[in-house]
C-alpha cells in the first residue's frame, strides 16, 4: 500500500492512556494514544523508539496488542498492528467487574426477627 492509500483508513481521534512495551527496553511506559484505527495508532511518548522496532500496546478493554513502529516524529510514533482490532471496543467505557452474588439458602421456617436477635447476641424471652 502506498502512503496515500494508508490515509484512507478510518481513524478515531481520541485521548486514551495506555502502556507501551518496547522490544529491547525494560519495563512498561505510559503513552497518550491520540488516534486509533483497526490497523494502528498514533501515540505520544517520551521513550526513544526506532522505525521497525517491535512494540506491544496495552489498550483499554482489549489488552496487549503487538505491532511495529511505522514512523517516528519528535515525541509521536505511529504503530502498525500485526492483527486488526476493533477500535470501538477501546472507546467503550471500562466494564466494571461484577462481584458474584452470594446466594444464601434459607429454610422455609426462617424467621428474620430471630436471626436479627441472634446476630446481636440477644435472645427474646
Amino acid at each position: 500500500m502506498g502512503e496515500n492509500e494508508h490515509r484512507q483508513i478510518a481513524r478515531d481521534s481520541l485521548f486514551v492512556m495506555a502502556e507501551l512495551r518496547i522490544d529491547g527496553i525494560q519495563g512498561d511506559h505510559r503513552v497518550r494514544v491520540r488516534n486509533l484505527s483497526s490497523g494502528g495508532l498514533m501515540a505520544e511518548t517520551s521513550e526513544r523508539t526506532m522505525r521497525g522496532q517491535v512494540v506491544w500496546v496495552n489498550l483499554r478493554n482489549i489488552g496487549w496488542v503487538e505491532g511495529v513502529v511505522a514512523w517516528v516524529q519528535d515525541s509521536r510514533i505511529g504503530v502498525a498492528f500485526r492483527e486488526e482490532i476493533d477500535p470501538r471496543v477501546v472507546r467503550a467505557p471500562v466494564a466494571a467487574e461484577k462481584k458474584p452474588e452470594l446466594l444464601v439458602h434459607r429454610p422455609t421456617y426462617y424467621n428474620a426477627l430471630a436471626a436479627e436477635a441472634a446476630s446481636t447476641g440477644l435472645r427474646k424471652i
